[in-house]
């Protein structure tokens, strides 16, 4: 189907479920590319984009694929699918740290634990210390005038170092800017580690139940337990507040549309606000899912991620919550998924 025949929200699902876009050396980008060592994005290089009020992010290459970023002779920008405009009028955004309009950092990637689907760990980042990160943070969201800070990280030695690191980054950029929203996404294994983010600081925190299912789970994260997951997401909300917890819900492990909305029923009816996340296959790690799986993923399909967007809408709305709730992190970065309330 063309562009011009497709909504923005079926446009985005497309980019999405492709995830990646051509980027002829001879384009004039405005900004650099982003480098990411957290999230879909993960080892690559992407570049972040904005069309019909929403954005996405997807990793650059520089070999022809399906879609390729254009440039008229006046500077301005579309997206082409196999050579025909399939969004015109597209922004470059800046992204110096992640996302757009937000600072967001990775503690650390080096992590014990080995979900198959996560690349951070497969990565060479050179290790920063929590002042350096705290910093970091500090001089970004000055420089741009960020409103928005978000902090994730794996956890290279223990959980309790983990949150730690976290407690002591969180402190220094509260103090520094009192005023900027603060989220937060750790590993944490305890009612105690999440009051001790709440205390440092932060505003608002994701604990990601990473699949839909308890055996999914079991396959791609081997040492994460649902049912504990859930319970330290309803202390979290409990904490933090509804509608200022969220969580990442991974989709294309095999799983079913029903298991999907029940694990979402099931976390809306916590006050937290699930995030659908379709799985990103690429080098690093389609071997590892593979083996964890029994069988190859494959990318997800445009139509299975709007008609997840659209029955997560409803799920919100039957709970009283909305994403806009949320000023950190994903549910405002809007690059990497199909957002309720935002998107459709």
């Amino acid at each position: 189907m063309r562009g011009d025949d497709l909504d923005a929200e079926d446009k985005k699902a497309s980019l999405i479920s492709e995830g990646k876009i051509f980027v002829s050396p001879e384009i004039r980008l405005p900004f650099p590319l982003s480098k990411s060592t957290a999230g879909p994005g993960t080892g690559s290089a992407s570049v972040a984009l904005s069309f019909d009020g929403t954005r996405v992010k997807l990793a650059v290459k520089r070999e022809p694929c399906r879609f390729s970023l254009a440039q008229d002779a006046e500077g301005r920008f579309s997206i082409l699918e196999n050579g025909r405009q399939f969004i015109g009028e597209v922004q470059v955004l800046k992204v110096p740290a992640h996302a757009p309009d937000q600072c967001f950092v990775n503690i650390h990637s080096h992590c014990i634990f080995k979900c198959a689907f996560c690349n951070s760990p497969r990565i060479k980042d050179t290790p920063r210390t929590t002042k350096q990160v705290a910093d970091f943070i500090i001089k970004t969201c000055k420089e741009n005038n960020f409103s928005a800070i978000a902090i994730t990280s794996a956890v290279p030695e223990t959980v309790e170092k983990q949150i730690d690191d976290f407690v002591q980054v969180v402190r220094e950029a509260r103090k520094a800017l009192p005023g900027t929203a603060i989220g937060v996404e750790p590993y944490a294994e305890t009612r105690e580690q999440i009051q001790q983010l709440k205390d440092a600081g932060a505003d608002e925190i994701k604990l990601n139940i990473q699949a839909a299912t308890p055996e999914i789970l079991a396959n791609v994260c081997p040492g994460f337990n649902y049912e504990k997951s859930l319970a330290l997401i309803a202390s979290a909300v409990q904490i933090f507040g509804k509608g200022k917890v969220t969580s990442n819900i991974i989709f294309g492990f095999g799983e079913s549309d029903v298991d999907v909305q029940k694990c979402a029923e099931t976390l809306a009816s916590l006050g937290c606000i699930p995030t659908l996340r379709a799985l990103r296959i690429n080098d690093l790690n389609r071997a590892t899912l593979k083996e964890a799986l029994g069988f190859e993923p494959k990318p997800q399909e445009p139509e299975r991620i709007v008609r997840l967007a659209e029955a997560l809408k409803g799920i919100l709305e039957k709970h009283g919550l909305t994403t806009k709730s949320m000023n950190t992190m994903c549910a405002k970065c809007l690059c990497c998924d199909l957002v309720p309330f935002y998107d459709l």
